[in-house]
């Protein structure tokens, strides 16, 4: 989890940096005019995007103590070389490398804790590696501080040395994972031989008496792309991500534009962030202590939405300023539910390995869409961006109550489908409910 988390931090802080770069005048320097700025941000999604589920295949082939690092220290080269950048088409380039590059990770990792981890166990876990997501807010906030007293070194300003130092950070620590990284739990040599078993059998049990298909097959790829709760989960991380990148992207600005300078705007960046790591570890904690996702989800967007519903409105500074942090808090608390939701409702290795990228991938569309709605002609109150994030919002607040009900059903009829099976002593092998997954009758 430790060197997880920091490379996660360092995906985060590399993607979202470039909002503190803003401030420290990289639109003035590479001379970007109207909506260019919003089209380098664009970029980076689309390759996003697109890489994520092939990534996760591969993932297992490539070993996750190779893969991970490895599209790592290619992003870290990326950022390094963006410090150099002096026009638009090349900010544009270096930006679509980059999302190449980092496509991999978050989805992987995914994929990666569910291999270890039970069920009741997952959230807390995604927590603790997201978690670095939202301390990158508060951490670039920081650097990009400490970093702008660096204006002018050796002939760069303050944006370049934002990207140069951060991205040689980026190298370093792949460099220490591609030592420190294990693989699975069958493999891992800092396991006894009874710990490895104890592992193994723990998410046996947890996913069905009879384990999980190991081998790949394109009907499991189909059965994600086929699965009902994929594409509503996708709604729902639609409804999260959005708000969550339009966030992290234009906190700066939109706080700059509350009347305060470049350096103020900095700093009050980094209160949020260190509010919304805490309140999503408290969720994750007892969404996995009450077995629990729904609720706590559905908090989490109310919250996003009280934030918003501030930010539109005409209300003081002060006041907008809180609701940022309403903001922060609702979409990142909510983000890890989402994915542990669908991680422990989707059965077998590659189903939940293509499911859990496809649900990442469209919200990732959905941040691709919110690095166009905050326009420089709509400051200061970006109606625009704000009506948006609210209508994001709300598809979730309509689908979670609508994913939750729908389980219930389905287990309700599995339950009565069961007595019935047991009362007729119809029993199926266990190839059969390994080949159901997790649409065994046994599977809740």
């Amino acid at each position: 989890m430790p060197i997880l988390s920091l490379m996660y931090l360092l995906s985060f802080l590399d993607r979202g940096n470039i909002g503190n770069a803003k401030l420290e005048g990289l639109t003035k320097q590479l001379n970007l005019t109207g909506d260019q700025y919003n089209i380098a941000l664009t970029m980076f999604f689309i390759p996003y995007c697109v890489f994520e589920c092939p990534s996760n295949l591969v993932l297992k082939l490539f070993r996750p103590s190779r893969w991970l690092p490895g599209i790592t220290i290619i992003w870290g080269i990326a950022m390094t070389l963006m410090s150099l950048v002096k026009t638009y088409p090349q900010l544009v380039g270096v930006r679509l490398c980059l999302g190449v590059a980092e496509a991999g990770l978050f989805p992987g990792v995914v994929y990666y804790l569910t291999l270890w981890y039970p069920r009741e166990m997952l959230q807390y876990r995604i927590a603790l590696f997201f978690g670095a997501a939202s301390l990158a807010g508060a951490f670039s906030g920081l650097f990009a501080f400490g970093i702008s007293f660096m204006s002018g070194t050796a002939g760069l300003l303050g944006w370049s040395w934002i990207f140069l130092l951060e991205g040689i950070a980026t190298v370093l620590v792949a460099v220490v994972a591609l030592f420190t990284m294990v693989d699975f739990p069958d493999t891992a040599k800092f396991l006894t031989v009874e710990e490895r078993d104890f592992v193994l059998w723990r998410k046996r049990y947890d996913t069905s008496s009879s384990g999980e298909a190991e081998h790949f097959a394109f009907q499991h790829v189909w059965a994600a792309f086929t699965d009902w709760q994929v594409w509503m989960c996708a709604l729902i991380n639609i409804s999260v991500i959005g708000p969550l990148y339009a966030i992290t992207l234009f906190l700066p600005t939109i706080i700059s534009d509350f009347g305060y300078d470049t350096t103020v705007s900095e700093l009050l960046t980094i209160p949020p962030y260190i509010v919304a790591t805490l309140v999503l570890l408290i969720f994750a904690h007892y969404s996995d202590k009450l077995r629990l996702r729904s609720p706590f989800l559905f908090v989490g967007l109310c919250v996003s939405l009280i934030g918003f519903v501030i930010n539109i409105s005409n209300a003081s500074s002060g006041a907008k300023y809180f609701g940022t942090f309403c903001c922060v808090i609702g979409s990142y608390s909510a983000f890890p539910g989402v994915i542990a939701w669908l991680g422990s409702n989707l059965s077998g290795q590659y189903k939940r390995g293509v499911g859990l990228a496809l649900i990442i991938c469209f919200g990732n569309l959905s941040g691709a869409v919110a690095s166009n709605v905050y326009l420089a002609e709509d400051s200061p109150r970006y109606i625009l961006g704000h009506a948006i994030e609210i209508l994001f919002v709300s598809v979730g607040l309509v689908s979670v109550p609508a994913v939750a009900w729908t389980y219930h059903r389905i287990n309700k009829h599995r339950d009565n489908s069961c007595t019935l099976r047991d009362a007729s002593k119809g029993r199926l092998d266990n190839q059969e409910v390994r080949e159901l997954g997790d649409r065994a009758p046994d599977f809740r």
